[in-house]
């Protein structure tokens, strides 16, 4: 059996497939190229991740195809209903890069509740001309232990951002559509272990209460935050979206920036990517990575493998 790993997939979980059997194609197949591609070389299964679509005209046109592959949590780039009502299996790897997700989201706030992402860009240029000046504009620093962090959608990744707040001393409030309590397990280097329940509350309340915000959810059809939305925060809240693109409202941030509502942003996603609007890229109060949440060494390797035992399991046994 043949299997296109089109956005990659790590050594290990190569090796995996390979030892059962499986031959791994690791070229990097350009969308319009795809189904001549995956009919000519016979295509079993086909992995993806955020930059491959796999929609309804792609599955209708490539009969050999049995399997569809995610490397990540969401599946909105797949049209998974019509794949499963014509036989497809469709995985993905939900738990795996869940805990580099949620480093992530801390990397921006640690880095904006401190300047880094200003100074780190004005110590080159004038820190031995301006030291003084710039050690008076960034001493102002905010400290996460203590304050409360809100999170818009408790689901895997949304449970790891609430055990490193829980371990820096942070309340957590969290609300979701689905889940109305989940148990938070910290588990440390000596074998101890603790369990924290969070309750989950309203959206209004959460927005209320926080003073950061961190999203995750997947794909909507309308955005989850919004002008209405940014009102209702406290004045200086920070905002962090690691999910999706399109969940939050880029112009109302922006306004909500300018107008002092909120101090700054952390964004890893966004409505045009991959051409992010220039207003953002251009906000000094905006940290900006390129989709990178799910982007460690680690989290591939485990994606890899992960997706490797599940196709194992669904095509060879």
């Amino acid at each position: 059996m043949k299997i296109l790993a089109n956005d990659g997939i790590s050594n290990s979980g190569k090796q995996v497939l390979e030892k059962a059997g499986f031959e791994v194609l690791v070229t990097k197949v350009a969308q319009n190229q795809l189904e001549n591609y995956i009919n000519d070389q016979n295509i079993d299964a086909i992995l993806v991740r955020s930059a491959t679509q796999v929609r309804q005209e792609l599955i209708e046109a490539c009969p050999s195809l049995k399997l569809i592959g995610r490397g990540g949590v969401g599946l909105d780039n797949i049209d998974v209903e019509f794949a499963e009502d014509n036989g497809l299996h469709v995985i993905n790897t939900p738990e795996a890069s869940s805990s580099s997700v949620a480093e992530l989201v801390f990397a921006h706030l640690f880095g904006m509740a401190r300047f880094l992402h200003s100074s780190n860009r004005e110590m080159p240029l004038e820190g031995d001309t301006r030291f003084k000046e710039l050690k008076k504009a960034y001493a102002n620093g905010t400290e996460l232990r203590g304050k409360t962090i809100g999170i818009i959608g408790l689901g895997k990744i949304g449970q790891e951002v609430a055990k490193i707040a829980l371990g820096l001393g942070m309340k957590v409030v969290a609300t979701d559509q689905l889940i109305e309590s989940a148990p938070i397990s910290l588990e440390f280097f000596n074998g101890q272990k603790i369990t924290f329940t969070i309750d989950t509350v309203e959206k209004d309340e959460l927005l209320k209460e926080a003073d950061f915000i961190t999203l995750h959810v997947p794909a909507q059809d309308n955005y989850i935050i919004t002008a209405d939305d940014f009102e209702k925060m406290k004045t200086g809240v920070g905002i962090i979206n690691t999910a999706r693109g399109g969940i939050l409202h880029e112009v109302d941030l922006v306004s909500a920036i300018s107008e002092g509502k909120v101090q700054f942003a952390g964004l890893d996603v966004f409505e045009t990517e991959p051409e992010p609007a220039v207003q953002l890229l251009m906000n000094p109060e905006i940290s900006l990575t390129p989709h990178i949440g799910a982007g460690t060494i680690e989290a591939q390797e485990r994606i890899g493998v992960e997706l490797a035992n599940q196709i194992i399991a669904l095509l060879k046994n």
